[in-house]
C-alpha cells in the first residue's frame, strides 16, 4: 500500500499527501477548511482579490478548522506585496505560489515560519525554487485546468524529481486512485487535486459550473491564451471557441484581454457556461459526481489496494 506518511505529511502535519488546487473565485474558506479538516491541505486561492478579502478568508478558515492550510500567492497579482506581507501578519502555515518567481519573498517567509511550496512547470524552475530555499514544488503538468505550462505530468514529474532532493507534489490530471499510484510511481511525496475538488459538496461554485465538469468528457477542453504567452486550460463553450478564433485572426492582446476580463467571475459566481471561463482539466472526464471532501479524499486513497490488485504487475 502507499503509505499515507511522506516527507509532505511529515513536513506540514497532514494526514493524508494530498493538496487541493488554489483555484482562483474557486478555493476559497469553504472548501479549504473541509479539505483540511478531511486530513488533506486546503488552499485559499489570493488571486488579484484585494488583500483585506484574501485576509477575511484565513481568518473564516481558521474559525474553521485548526488544521494547516495555505495560501496560494498569485504574483502576477498588482497586490503581491501586500498579500506576501499579510500572510505573515496573519500566521498562516503554508504558502504555495504561481505565475512567477517567489525568490524575493523567501527568505522573509521561511524565516516567519512559513513552508513555502511554489508551482514550477519545469526543471530549471524547481531547481530554481530548491536553490532560494523552497520546501517543497508543485510540478504541475498540462493536463491541469487553469494556468498551464508545456509539459505532461508523466514526462514533467519524473524529470523534476530526478532534479531536485526536496519533495515534489504531483499535480495535472489525477482524478481517482489510478492517478495517485500513477504519481507516487513517478517519485512524487504527494498529489495535488483541482478539477474534483471543484464538485465537491462544500464548494461554492455555481451548479451549473459543477453540472458542466461533471457532463464532461474526455476532449471537452480547449486550451486559449497560448498566442499571448499565458495558456488557460478550460471547459469547451462559446467564450472559449470566440477566444480561438480570435486568436486564430492575430487578434491584439488587448482585444483578447478585454474578451476574457471577469469571465472566471461570471462562471463561478453567476453560472454562465456559454461565455464564463469554466476552467477544469481534462480529467473532468473521468468526474461524475458530488461528494463531500472527506469521501474524495478516502476515495482517493482507499482505491489504492485495488488498482494494485488489478494491475499487471507484482507489488
Amino acid at each position: 500500500m502507499i503509505p499515507l506518511e511522506t516527507r509532505i505529511t511529515q513536513l506540514l502535519g497532514i494526514e493524508y499527501p494530498i493538496f487541493q488546487g488554489g483555484m482562483a473565485w474557486v478555493a476559497e474558506h469553504n472548501l479549504a477548511a473541509a479539505v483540511s479538516n478531511a486530513g488533506g491541505l486546503g488552499i485559499i486561492a489570493a488571486a488579484n482579490a484585494p488583500t483585506e478579502v484574501v485576509r477575511n478568508e484565513i481568518r473564516k478558515t481558521k474559525e474553521m478548522t485548526d488544521k494547516p492550510f495555505g495560501v496560494n500567492v498569485m504574483l502576477l497579482s498588482a497586490n503581491a506585496e501586500e498579500v506576501a506581507q499579510m500572510v505573515i501578519d496573519e500566521g498562516v502555515p503554508v504558502v504555495t505560489t504561481g505565475a512567477g518567481d517567489p525568490s524575493k519573498y523567501m527568505a522573509k517567509w521561511k524565516a516567519n515560519g512559513i513552508k513555502v511550496i511554489p508551482v514550477v512547470a519545469s526543471t530549471a524552475l524547481a531547481k530554481m525554487m530548491e536553490r532560494a530555499g523552497a520546501d517543497a514544488v508543485i510540478a504541475e503538468g498540462c493536463e491541469a485546468g487553469g494556468h498551464i505550462g508545456e509539459l505532461t505530468t508523466m514526462t514533467l514529474i519524473p524529470q523534476v524529481v530526478d532534479s531536485v532532493s526536496i519533495p515534489v507534489i504531483a499535480a495535472g490530471g489525477i482524478g481517482d486512485s489510478r492517478g495517485v499510484v500513477a504519481a507516487f510511481a513517478l517519485g512524487a511525496d504527494a498529489i495535488q487535486v483541482g478539477t474534483r475538488f471543484i464538485v465537491a459538496k462544500e464548494c461554492v461554485v455555481h451548479q451549473n459550473y459543477k453540472h458542466k465538469v461533471i457532463k464532461a468528457k474526455d476532449i471537452d477542453t480547449d486550451v486559449t491564451g497560448r498566442t499571448t504567452g499565458h495558456p488557460v486550460r478550460s471547459l469547451k463553450n462559446k467564450l472559449t471557441r470566440q477566444f480561438l478564433k480570435l486568436e486564430r485572426e492575430f487578434a491584439s492582446a488587448e482585444k483578447l484581454e478585454a474578451l476574457g476580463a471577469g469571465s472566471l467571475r461570471n462562471a463561478v459566481v453567476d453560472g454562465d457556461m456559454h461565455y464564463g471561463s469554466v476552467m477544469a482539466g481534462q480529467i473532468a472526464g473521468l468526474v461524475n459526481k458530488e461528494q463531500t471532501c472527506k469521501e474524495i479524499i478516502e476515495d482517493l486513497f482507499a482505491g489504492v489496494e485495488e488498482v494494485k490488485k488489478f494491475s499487471k504487475i507484482a507489488w
